[in-house]
């Protein structure tokens, strides 16, 4: 697939990007596909990659560039060792509601103004933080956001006054969480309280399990799942499909 290497200028600095398209002639819908904790890196490459041969264009952002130029995580030990533990967990940190919102922003006006995207509202997928970042956006930028998709994401129901399941009310896109059995990041109790939320909310949507472990969809996690990631594209695409124009 062709992938363009760019940067987004946001309100707290200068993103770096990558742009995948299909192959042949555009415009195509544009998604936006948001890493797990380990950032970007080839995986996510080959990830973009892939869902761009769908028929999307595909942008992937470095949801990390606040930090400079970081070294990338080698996930089969980051939380693991100790020192490597800690640094992606501040990490983590760096990624506010407040701070991906603007992202997201300057993300969308971003695809908006490329050739080779269609349409004015965008489709979002993301893994574990990633998922969490795809329901916020939809709930904090419903003029955006057409379809949201989440996979093992983590944090999707909180007690803070910020958990995105708190926007459901607002959320006009069309949602699909893909959990992970036994993952304490988002339990059946969190799948609950969120489908109670979509569901009062009027908000098209699907809640499933996997019956995988956390961090199912992402080959280069430990815990990855041939079968689950296989139904996760299946899943992703039907979303998509049934939302992006």
């Amino acid at each position: 697939m062709p992938k363009i290497t760019d940067h987004v200028t946001t309100a707290d600095g200068t993103c770096n990007v990558r742009l995948f398209t299909p192959d042949g002639t555009g415009p195509w819908p544009g998604v936006i596909m948001f890493p797990d904790a380990g950032g970007v890196r080839d995986t996510f490459d080959q990830m973009a990659a892939k869902l761009a041969a769908f028929g999307y264009t595909v942008l992937l952002p470095d949801v990390y560039y606040r930090e400079g130029d970081w070294t990338p995580f080698d996930m089969a030990t980051a939380f693991g060792e100790a020192n490597e533990r800690a640094r992606i967990m501040f990490m983590i940190g760096t990624v506010t509601p407040d701070r991906i919102t603007r992202d997201a922003a300057a993300l969308f006006d971003y695809l908006a103004g490329r050739p080779e995207v269609s349409g004015e509202r965008f489709g979002v997928c993301g893994y574990c933080m990633g998922g969490r970042i795809s329901v916020l956006l939809a709930g904090r930028l419903p003029d955006r956001v057409a379809a949201a998709a989440s996979f093992h994401g983590g944090g999707l129901v909180t007690d803070n006054p910020d958990s995105p399941h708190l926007l459901a009310d607002r959320i006009s896109a069309k949602v699909y969480i893909g959990g992970a059995e036994n993952d304490p990041s988002f339990t059946a109790d969190h799948a609950e309280q969120l489908e109670k939320a979509l569901t009062a909310a009027g908000v098209d949507h699907r809640i499933e399990w996997y019956q995988a472990a956390h961090g199912f969809a992402v080959p280069d996690n430990p815990p990855y799942d041939e079968a689950a990631d296989k139904r996760h594209w299946a899943a992703l695409t039907e979303t998509f499909n049934a939302a992006l124009a």
